[in-house]
């Protein structure tokens, strides 16, 4: 895993030993996401839609979320947009800019490259920019082996 932050962007790599199509179900399957995500979405991805999360991890089971699937491209790229780090029932989120989490799969002889990263944090309201993007920076690199062990690569 080869993690890349900035104050704007944090970005994660990972190889997994698993072919493509698997690594990619993995990522777009609303059940197998929720699996490794742990978390229950309520319907399955489409582009131009949004789904529901309800976070399952234990001590974060009040959180939910909303997700805008903002674009599919079969077997090569999934990309959504969601409040970072929005975790307070209290604070409603829904004015603030949203960040762009993006998963590009490449083939690799020894199976799929996955890169995943998260842009945006630059816009967020300075009290919450900080905070969000540590988070989220802790939070996708404990993801990325999710989805790995996921798959089994």
């Amino acid at each position: 895993m080869t993690p890349t932050t900035q104050t704007d962007r944090i970005e994660n790599e990972v190889l997994i030993r698993a072919a493509p199509d698997r690594v990619w179900r993995a990522l777009t399957d609303h059940k197998e996401f929720g699996t490794w995500f742990r978390a229950e979405l309520s319907e399955p991805f489409a582009a131009g839609k949004t789904v529901n999360v309800r976070i399952t991890h234990p001590g974060y089971e009040h959180v939910r979320f909303d997700m805008f699937v903002e674009r599919i491209e079969p077997q090569s790229y999934f990309a959504y947009r969601w409040h970072p780090y929005a975790i307070d029932p209290k604070i409603d989120y829904s004015k603030e800019p949203t960040t762009l989490v993006e998963f590009r799969l490449e083939t690799v002889p020894e199976g799929t490259r996955l890169t995943v990263v998260e842009s945006g944090f630059d816009r967020l309201p300075a009290g919450r920019r900080d905070e969000a993007f540590r988070m989220n920076s802790r939070g996708w690199e404990g993801q990325i082996q999710n989805v790995k062990q996921h798959v089994g690569g």
